[in-house]
This record gives structure tokens, sequence and C-alpha cells, in this order.
């Protein structure tokens, strides 16, 4: 009986070697008084080599004892290496900063009791203990090493973890965030972090590729301090990777916004072209 135990064990560890796409990012003070973000949010993150898709999967939470008690269904994912999926999910009604433009806004979530779904909200996720996996089917996963659990993270004071130890408890402002890779150790593979949600490097591309107007900045790439815009574009909101709002104004079809006051590094714009909605990231050199 040990070995096969043993055989199991092995298996298992081999499977979540293989993984790509994992649980990069977890913060679970969204709208907490004193929170400057209104949501929770889960963030996944593709750490392989290889383009990688999810088919099928759910994200699955349950409190810091006990077994697994509510989920959500994930749409079909396609992400290229590095690339990040950023997920809203529950509130407790506060904060400042909405999310900029999670690539999944949760409206429905599911009892594993067979109660009536939560419709309107996402996950109301653990403030400083709890349990989240990314499961690769709707069965209720048991602990790290089911077979439909293709992350796991236990924090806090979870009774169930990868490897040796939990990962820390978030804060208001703190998420816990993967430090590089995924050893499947979550008390190695997170540390506490300002939180900073991610539509990803690509994903917030995919986001304005798909938009009415895309490439209504000319010059994505800022070297001398001024953004050009080739539409006329009202409501621009310029916010940091965190999602903190920097700067607000409107312009014409080819005006410049300066932007000498922010300092290195990327940024999302936000802004109506047309009545619609557009997004694009920017690189200020």
């Amino acid at each position: 009986m040990k070995k096969v135990f043993t055989f199991i064990g092995l298996v298992s560890i081999a499977a979540f070697s293989n993984a790509q796409i994992v649980i990069n990012e977890i913060y679970t003070g969204g709208g907490i008084l004193g929170a400057t973000l209104t949501n929770d949010f889960i963030e996944l993150k593709n750490i392989g080599s290889l383009t990688s898709t999810l088919t099928g999967a759910t994200i699955q939470y349950g409190p810091a004892s006990g077994a697994f008690t509510q989920y959500h269904t994930l749409p079909n994912i396609t992400l290229a290496p590095g690339q990040t999926y950023l997920i809203q999910e529950g509130s407790d009604g506060g904060g400042i900063l909405n999310l900029v433009n999670p690539n999944l806004v949760v409206n429905v979530v599911l009892n594993f009791n067979g109660s009536n779904p939560t419709v309107g909200t996402g996950l109301s996720i653990g403030f400083t203990s709890g349990k989240v996996a990314l499961a690769s089917s709707t069965t209720q996963v048991t602990g790290p090493f089911a077979s439909n659990a293709l992350d796991f993270v236990g924090y806090g004071l979870a009774d169930q973890y990868e490897g040796s130890g939990a990962a820390p408890s978030p804060t208001i402002l703190n998420s816990i965030t993967r430090v590089s890779g995924d050893s499947n150790n979550n008390a190695v593979d997170f540390t506490i972090a300002l939180a900073s949600p991610q539509a990803g490097t690509l994903a917030v591309e995919d986001l304005y590729n798909n938009s009415p107007q895309n490439s209504f900045i000319m010059n994505s790439l800022v070297k001398n301090n001024e953004i050009v815009f080739g539409s006329a574009v009202k409501d621009v909101k310029i916010y940091s990777p965190s999602g903190q709002l920097i700067k607000a104004s409107s312009v014409k079809a080819n005006e410049t916004l300066n932007i000498s006051e922010l300092q290195k590094g990327s940024y999302i714009v936000t802004g109506t072209v047309n009545n619609k909605p557009v997004t694009q990231k920017i690189l200020k050199e």
C-alpha cells in the first residue's frame, strides 16, 4: 500500500510540474473600508514557454477549514507565454478605484451544496485565510492533489495548501503574489506585495485589437513626453498597471497630451471614440 500511495503522489507532482497556466495573484480586500480597489480579484498567468489553453475550467473557493463551497466557470482561455488573465470577483461595497478592463467580470457564482446561484457578483474571497483552486472541471476539488486541480493556493490559516505551508495572508492594500515559477509550495511560491492587477501585457492588446477604433493613439511608444491621438477622444483616462487613475483629459484628433510628469514605464489609456469605449497600452521611455 505504501508503494501505491507513493506512486500516486509522484504522478500528482509530475502533473503539477507540467502546468503552465497558474494562479499568479489573489487580492481579497476589495471594497473593505480603507481599501483602494473596489473588488477582489484573481489573476492567472502562463508561466510556461508555450502558448497554453484552458477549456471547461473553473475557479473554486473554500473557507480556511472544510470543503470547497463555491465556484464559477471560465470561458475558453488561450494565453501566450507571460500573458495574464484578470478575473474580477466580489466586493464589500467600498473602495475607490475599479479594476481596469478585467478580462472577466464574474456575475454568477454556483454553490456545491446545490443552493441557488449567487447572481450579480463574483466570489467573496476570505480576507485573511482561505483556499482558491484553478480546476479543469466543475467537479468539487478535494485538495491540492485532486485529479482536476490545475493549481491550488491555500493562504493564511488554510487547512490545505501545496507543499510545506500556506501562502501568507493578504491585507487591505496587499495581495499574495507569485514570486516566479511554481515549485508546488505555497509558502515559498507566494509573497505579500502591493496589489497589481494586470489585464496582461498581451491581454490589454487583445482588448484594444477588438475595439471599434484600435490604435487611437498613434505613438504607443512615447519618447518625447507627448501622446499623439489619431482620433478625437472623450474622457481620456490614464491608469497605472495597478489601476490607479493618474491623469484625465479630452483631446481632438491629431492633438497631443503632455505626460512629462509621469515616470518611465507602462500605462493603460482609456477613452471614448464615437461613443464607443477604447483601450490602449502605452510605454513611456
